[in-house]
């Protein structure tokens, strides 16, 4: 199987503390793999490094042995590597289309397919194409940052927290997305604090504590592993 995406050794400080202390793992093209952890584990400095936001103090970075570590967000995004914040941060003053436009804004090709695209995965975005980003609902905002995201037609998706504060019957849809973008054939990278409902969404898991990867394995071991049950499922062990 082929990695898409190699990190290897990466260490990341902020004025001396280290946020992330010399990580090394592998996402596989065409599988979702998350990282699951307590708050402050590191897992969202992980991702701003990856796309260029953060730079390391140490380790390499490489999409498809190519390396990162060193280059823009702009190249990095060149390169098939999009981010999808924590927070969903859509530009609330203009319309859902133009939220779109801007997912491409480094495009040079045609646009038109891939809008079809997104709107065929999110009709109700396709509904509100002209209606402000900022007037949506907080689950259609997530569904509209995903699409953003994905208008850059990237080869590497990651995703910052995507049910952060969505209704439970909302979350559900958007795990349901997660499945069918992979389907489609869109490597994801998810960073999630909802353990069970990663876990059940993931081909290989790791999990992050202070800084660091403790564990690793396929999203149903570690579903049933007992320490994470207890630790992250809310399930007594036995």
């Amino acid at each position: 199987m082929n990695n898409i995406l190699e990190v290897r050794d990466l260490k990341v400080t902020y004025g001396g503390i280290e946020a992330v202390r010399g990580i090394s793992f592998d996402v596989p093209e065409g599988k979702v793999v998350t990282l699951i952890g307590a708050n402050g584990a590191g897992k969202s400095s992980t991702l701003r490094s990856i796309v260029g936001l953060e730079k390391p103090a140490e380790g390499t970075i490489q999409l498809e042995r190519q390396e990162l570590v060193g280059l823009g967000t702009e190249s990095i995004v060149t390169r098939g590597i999009t981010l999808v914040p924590e927070g969903r941060r859509v530009f609330a003053n203009l319309t859902v289309y133009e939220n779109l436009r801007m997912g491409a804004y480094m495009r040079k090709d045609d646009l038109e397919a891939d809008l079809n695209w997104v709107y065929d995965l999110f009709p109700r975005l396709k509904e509100r194409s002209w209606q402000p980003a900022g007037t949506l609902s907080g689950g259609e905002q997530q569904m509209l940052a995903i699409a953003r995201a994905l208008m850059s037609k990237p080869k590497l998706i990651m995703m910052d927290e995507p049910s952060l504060g969505l209704a439970p019957i909302v979350v559900q849809g958007v795990f349901d997305i997660i499945r069918e973008i992979n389907r489609q054939g869109v490597t994801i990278l998810l960073v999630e604090q909802n353990a069970n409902m990663a876990l059940k969404a993931a081909d290989l898991a790791y999990v992050m504590e202070t800084g660091k990867i403790t564990m690793s394995g396929t999203g149903k071991e570690l579903a049933e592993n007992d320490e994470i049950k207890a630790a992250y499922l809310g399930k007594s062990r036995k």
